[in-house]
């Protein structure tokens, strides 16, 4: 027990005390992360849509995600991350209110485009913000607790909003709303930009910085991104059209999805720290890259080999979760160890798209093939895609450019 605290404790040593404050404004923003993964159901549930129609409703989204984090990333580099944060946590606040009085068709698929576009403007520049508040040698560390707090809110904000989404729909806007307006409110208190940025990258485990000045110029990232795009089409459909599996097909109710993804936060805010302080500095980024994403595309294969209700979610959302803390926090190793302080903008920002990108085809690609042919269909389609990016990965780590 002893050397087990320790561990934790030295996973959480020497970052600094503005990248705890970061974490702290991510946590309060996240904790009111409840209408996204309850969208498909409300527009499916409440609104009387289709499964295609509230796949399209999610496309939107992710369209908006795409303007959004390119515009984020370009702006970023020309004004700073600091305000903005600040525009994206203010607007997106008020955005998410406005939203949850739309219920025509027409009107949510518009009003989740200009959200989305505003909403997601905050991740490059989030990035941006985390890499200037570390050092080289804990960046991995620093986004991990960045990670750590985006999950807590996330177990927070499922939890609650499975509760709310079986009462009051609505509620779920509301404060979805009010947090990201609480958290623009601190971010605005007790962070300041910082002008110097420190550049660099830790020694074993970070790849050499290309000579190039634009990140669209860097063949090698550009490959990196191609693959993340086909990863993060199967890791979306968890937040996005799994919930309505569970619900129509494994007959869960609101309340036990919310718990599903309560257990996916709160594994990865108490293990993902230790696991990176425990990883890091031992093989490349990519090959903990590729390891996690082949989890994820078993957590899916599940479904079409076994039967059951509960726990057979929850089994997979264990393996997926498993995947995740393996993956995603050595894809931020990753890139921003290419970037300098310079173009760091432009790669937050590719980075940002290419999840973007796989939020416009994750549930309109997934909702058609549910829809006109089977969940099973879906399910050997993410399987056979997640493996297939797995090995692009492990690939990429034998390409010197």
């Amino acid at each position: 027990m002893p050397s087990l605290l320790k561990l934790y404790k030295n996973a959480y040593t020497g970052l600094s005390k503005e990248t705890w404050y970061l974490s702290l404004v991510i946590l309060i923003n996240r904790s009111g992360t409840m209408v996204i993964p309850f969208m498909s159901m409300y527009a499916t549930q409440r609104l009387g849509f289709s499964i295609g129609q509230a796949g399209f409703i999610m496309s939107f989204f992710g369209l908006g995600a795409i303007i959004g984090a390119f515009a984020g990333g370009k702006i970023t580099d020309l004004i700073g991350y600091h305000k903005v944060q600040l525009f994206a946590l203010f607007a997106g606040g008020i955005m998410f209110i406005v939203v949850g009085y739309l219920t025509t068709y027409v009107s949510l698929c518009i009003g989740i485009l200009i959200l989305s576009i505003v909403n997601e403007s905050f991740r490059p520049a989030n990035s941006s913000a985390v890499a200037a508040y570390s050092l080289p040698e804990n960046r991995t560390r620093s986004y991990s607790l960045n990670r750590l707090a985006i999950n807590l809110g996330w177990a927070f904000g499922g939890t609650i909003g499975g509760f709310l989404a079986g009462r009051n729909y609505h509620a779920l806007f509301l404060v979805d709303g009010l947090t990201n307006i609480s958290a623009g409110i601190l971010l605005m208190f007790v962070l300041k930009e910082r002008k110097v940025v420190n550049i660099g990258t830790a020694k074993s485990t970070q790849e050499a910085k290309p000579i190039v000045f634009s990140a669209y110029d860097d063949k090698k990232y550009l490959r990196f991104i191609g693959l993340t795009v086909l990863f993060a089409f199967c890791f979306f459909q968890m937040f996005t059209l799994l919930p309505v599996f569970y619900k129509t097909h494994l007959n869960l109710s609101e309340n036990e999805i919310g718990l599903l993804m309560a257990v996916n936060g709160l594994l990865v805010a108490f293990i993902e720290m230790v696991l990176v302080y425990h990883l890091e500095q031992k093989k490349s980024p990519l090959k903990f890259i590729s390891y996690g994403v082949w989890l994820v595309a078993i957590s899916y294969l599940l479904y079409n080999l076994f039967e059951g209700g509960l726990l057979l979610a929850l089994i997979s959302v264990l393996i997926i979760t498993a995947g995740e803390m393996l993956s995603m926090p050595f894809m931020n190793t990753y890139w921003i160890s290419r970037s300098n302080d310079n173009n760091r903008g432009q790669y937050a920002a590719l980075y940002s798209m290419s999840w973007a990108t796989s939020q416009v085809a994750a549930p309109s690609i997934g909702g058609w093939i549910a829809d006109d042919y089977s969940f099973n269909t879906l399910f050997w389609v993410l399987f056979i895609v997640a493996s297939i990016a797995g090995f692009g990965y492990l690939k990429l780590t034998s390409r010197s450019v």
